[in-house]
């Protein structure tokens, strides 16, 4: 195995970075570096950047493979501290003359650590951005070739055309042929390879499908890429027998990166005349980015299926492509639009007048809930999901869906009506413990008072779930409209001489009691009778008879304020489940009557 680059020449610490101007900069190329613009770093093997700078510049084949690796290798090896650079400067060339881009950058990086001047020469320029070119890194190679001093190098010129053409910018691309023509006619056939190539798939990208051809017949009919080009070539002029027959020859010959390209490309072709259905072109795309992962051809799989999948209604496949290609893929120049159409969707999708089922809707929103609009509009599309689940009885999907904006999305004040929302909701679905947790997770110090107060009586409804009910009691003591859930506390927990305190102060006016009067009537009499009050009893039943009269709860009033000891006790517990059943805490008490999950 060849001998490791980094660890044989050098360690390597902080390396400086080169710049890479914008893009821009190939229309209006940077001003002239001068060496006060070199990296700080200080240098260790300083003095080959004027002997390279004073050099011919690269140009042609032989300045990439002037001795074979091998030889070079050796070379290197044994270098002296003061021939090191140059040696590696000659090895550096070698492996780019081998096609090794990676093994190139490394030897280039440790150069330019130990003489931070390289970075000034347009020598090492030149060599740095092939090796990223090598990589497929072509947008790094831009930035390094688009300096003032190598806008009309040859060399430099036909390394931008690959980089550009890596960058899908077809157009400047093919702007770079005049001035690499002198570099490239000095390449013999097969050097020139790649360079035809490129410069064929930019001319295709731009209708000079015609011109393609004619440069790709200096390439064998045996060579799979070249046959790759040719055959989209040929279906762009509308030749789709003959580009079938090519792209067909592609998928038995081919890498594999060629292989699923030429399927893509027999699919594409296939919608485009309508031989091939939407729903086998799904099938195959789909299958083509789930096998092929990273590059473009998983960007024209997924943009395939975005499209069909739109087209045919079938929303979850069509959002599912369309977020991975938003998230994964920077190509586009429409990212905006793009993805307002694909919140868009969604919006739709789970509006209730789509008739989308429910517990559909529900998870559609939640495997691409990153989709949904930031703001107002986002809250308000989560918050109407969540309602239409509470009210099927769904709690606990509306509280995940609702704690996931709590966590994510919804910030500062806006926590505190949340948390107990998502808290309520969490008690409903029988689970006091995220309910605590959802409250005291999103606990502040500035929240308003009404706010503050709302989350500690679901605060104190979670501890009484959780057995907690002293607790739950002491939350409620500065709660100014506490009264009636402490009450509601203190009858679950039979205390009749609270109970009887608690109601005998809220007792309404003897005219037309509603249910809730009727309760607090009806419990506080149960708290005489078992406190032994007679008296009081009495009183209680002149004081309500004429309101509580055709009432569906009036036999139970008579029962329960009868003199103690002349009722039995069948009639006593038929009269107590008589009582109305709706609660002076009024929410609050059915969320006291949530059942505990199993």
């Amino acid at each position: 195995m060849r001998p490791t680059l980094l660890i044989a020449l050098t360690s390597l610490s902080a390396l400086p970075a080169l710049s890479t101007p914008a893009p821009t900069l190939l229309v209006s190329p940077a001003p002239k570096a001068s060496l006060s613009q070199a990296p700080s770093s200080a240098p260790r093997l300083a003095g080959f950047a004027p002997v390279l700078a004073a050099r011919s510049a690269v140009s042609g084949p032989g300045a990439w493979q002037q001795v074979s690796i091998a030889k070079s290798w050796a070379a290197l090896v044994k270098s002296d501290r003061a021939k090191r650079q140059a040696a590696r400067w000659d090895y550096a060339r070698s492996l780019i003359g081998g096609g090794l881009g990676a093994e190139a950058l490394g030897v280039l990086e440790v150069m330019i650590q130990d003489d931070p001047e390289l970075a000034l020469v347009n020598s090492y320029r030149i060599a740095r951005a092939a090796a990223l070119v090598q990589l497929r890194r072509g947008r790094e190679a831009i930035g390094i070739l688009s300096s003032r001093e190598l806008a009309d190098n040859p060399e430099a010129c036909a390394w931008r055309l690959l980089a550009l053409t890596q960058a899908a910018l077809p157009d400047q691309a093919l702007g770079q042929l005049a001035c690499a023509r002198p570099a490239l006619t000095a390449r013999p056939a097969p050097a020139r390879r790649d360079f035809i190539l490129a410069a064929s798939r930019s001319a295709i990208a731009v209708d000079q499908a015609a011109k393609a051809l004619e440069w790709l017949r200096q390439i064998p009919s045996t060579d799979p890429s070249a046959n790759l080009a040719r055959g989209e070539a040929l279906l762009a002029l509308g030749q789709a027998g003959e580009a079938d027959r090519t792209l067909a020859l592609v998928e038995r010959t081919g890498s594999a990166a060629e292989r699923h390209d030429a399927a893509l490309s027999r699919i594409e072709a296939g919608v485009k005349r309508r031989t091939t259905s939407s729903r086998q072109a799904l099938k195959a795309s789909e299958r083509i980015h789930f096998a092929w992962r990273g590059d473009h051809i998983e960007e024209r799989a997924l943009q395939l299926s975005y499209r069909l999948s739109s087209a045919s209604g079938d929303l979850r496949s069509a959002l599912a492509a369309g977020s991975t290609l938003f998230n994964y893929f920077d190509t586009r120049t429409d990212r905006t639009a793009f993805m307002d159409g694909l919140q868009q969707q969604l919006a739709a999708t789970l509006d209730p007048a789509n008739g989308m089922p429910l517990d559909q809707a529900a998870g559609l929103y939640w495997d691409f809930r990153e989709l949904a609009p930031i703001g107002a509009e986002g809250d308000f599309l989560v918050t109407r999901l969540a309602d239409r689940l509470q009210e099927v009885s769904l709690y606990a999907r509306a509280a995940e869906l609702l704690e996931h904006q709590l966590v994510a999305r919804v910030r500062d004040l806006a926590k505190g009506p949340l948390s107990a929302k998502v808290a309520t909701l969490h008690i409903l679905a029988g689970h006091p413990k995220l309910a605590l947790s959802a409250i005291r997770n999103s606990d502040r110090g500035d929240y308003p008072a009404p706010i503050r107060w709302e989350r500690q009586r679901v605060e104190a409804v979670a501890l009484v779930h959780l057995g907690r009910e002293d607790e739950a009691l002491a939350a409620l003591e500065a709660v100014p409209n506490g009264a009636a859930l402490r009450a509601e506390i203190h009858w679950r927990r039979r205390e009749w001489s609270t109970i009887e305190a608690g109601t005998k102060a809220a007792l309404p006016a003897p005219r037309s009691l509603s249910e809730v009067d009727q309760a607090i009537v009806l419990r506080h009499a149960i708290a005489l009778a078992m406190l032994g009050r007679e008296q009081h009893l009495s009183r209680l039943r002149t004081r309500y008879s004429a309101a509580f009269a055709g009432l569906p709860s009036a036999r139970a009033f008579e029962v329960l304020t009868a003199a103690i000891g002349t009722v039995d006790p069948a009639a006593i517990g038929a009269a107590m489940a008589a009582i109305p059943t709706a609660s002076p805490a009024g929410s609050f008490g059915d969320l006291l009557d949530a059942v505990p999950a199993a």
